[in-house]
């Protein structure tokens, strides 16, 4: 038998070039009305909600000295009791027709006008600073804590929002995600906060942030059954018999395939609603790491979770003892706990005998690395298409 020819390995793809981030030079951008919307991705493991936890910190601190030095200006020009007029030339205020509230003049408290801004900047709670939303399509559900790394303490006094929305089980999908962020946005930007949009699903960032018009179609439980009996080739060419195929995004995974072509074929004999949301001008921060150093942390940061109890969460998931589930709700099914993966699906695997405790953590944290390369190839398709993201380092 001839000898196969030998193919080389490709070399790996280079990393983007590392930038300085300027935090006041964002804030006055954003300020002045040149952006809408601050988003800081990154792979799994790449440390970006530390980041943008962070960031959120250093403009809020920025908001604070702007309040101080302004509150100093107005009393060094006799305009302390008419603190409203002389606010309102500060650096962050923006004229209505930009729709922009004042950020330090926000907040629902008794000192909304001009005082709560210095309050503000005094540390307190009456000002609206900034908060963050969440880009993970997994963390939006409630008790699936562990095994998708909320880290919720990391917040401590930042706002965040998009997380723990929905009920485990349920299946929440990206037309609604592209409406429950436009109304959390909304909500950040009437109340004169900042918004930073945090996370690692590709999809999710580009619905929010490029206002991509989606089909608002329902899950089909029985024609997904009659899906997943067939191969993805036969899948893909059922789905390119309905709608042209662009790119890989509709069958990159098993599940966006088929519900790619659930929503093909409901489009063929339905009217659909779609969504009709602007983009937005968005500055993009990606948290860069090399992936020997991003695939360590994986599998640290693996055995931490094993340790924390992540198997004693989907457990409970599964036997319907998490306290997290709604009062009556049954036992999720070992079928819709895999649905959604990595983390969810190995541990079912080896909670329902299927996989051996070490088979389970050797597969999975593979899994988790080839997750991260998915994103980080996501991130990089993104610039191809024009978008500019600004690559960091995080320590």
């Amino acid at each position: 038998m001839a000898k196969k020819p030998f193919t080389p390995i490709p070399p790996m793809a280079e990393l983007p070039p590392a930038e300085e981030i300027n935090v006041k030079e964002i804030l006055d951008k954003y300020l002045a009305g040149e952006i809408d919307l601050i988003c800081v991705l990154g792979p799994t493991a790449s440390g970006k909600t530390r980041y943008a936890v962070h960031l959120a910190r250093q403009i809020n601190h920025l908001l604070a000295r702007y309040a101080m030095k302004k509150q100093a200006e107005c009393s060094d020009q006799g305009q302390y009791n008419d603190q409203v007029s002389c606010l309102s030339n500060a650096p962050w205020a923006v004229s209505a027709s930009e729709k922009r509230a004042t950020p330090l003049a926000a907040g629902g408290g008794a000192h909304d006008e001009g005082v709560g801004g210095v309050l503000f900047a005094a540390g307190t709670s009456q000002g609206a600073g900034a908060e963050i939303i969440s880009a993970d399509s997994r963390q939006v559900y409630k008790g699936m804590d562990i095994g998708t790394g909320k880290d919720l303490a990391e917040y401590e006094e930042i706002p965040y929002h998009l997380m723990d929305i929905v009920d485990a089980g349920e299946k929440y999908n990206i037309f609604e995600y592209q409406r429950d962020f436009e109304k959390a946005y909304k909500d950040i930007v009437d109340r004169g906060g900042i918004p930073i949009l945090c996370g690692g699903s590709g999809l999710y960032i580009e619905a929010a942030t490029c206002g991509y018009s989606l089909p608002e179609v329902p899950p089909n439980p029985e024609l997904r059954a009659e899906l997943e009996k067939k191969s993805d080739d036969e899948l893909i060419a059922q789905l390119a018999s309905l709608k042209p195929l662009h790119n890989t995004t509709d069958y990159d995974t098993r599940k966006r395939l088929i519900r790619a072509l659930e929503i093909a074929i409901y489009e063929s004999g339905h009217p659909v609603q779609r969504t009709s949301f602007l983009p937005k001008n968005t500055y993009y921060i990606g948290t860069l790491v090399s992936r020997e150093v991003r695939n360590a942390k994986i599998d640290r940061r693996l055995d931490a979770r094993l340790e924390e109890g992540m198997v004693e969460e989907i457990k409970g998931l599964i036997d319907g003892t998490h306290p997290a589930l709604a009062p009556g709700h049954k036992p999720i099914p070992a079928d819709d706990l895999i649905y959604y993966g990595l983390e969810y699906k190995f541990v079912t695997l080896y909670l329902i005998g299927q996989l051996t405790f070490e088979e389970m953590r050797a597969q999975l944290a593979t899994a988790i690395h080839q997750f991260a390369k998915r994103q980080m190839t996501w991130f990089r398709g993104m610039e191809r298409k024009g978008i500019r993201i600004h690559w960091t380092e995080v320590q």
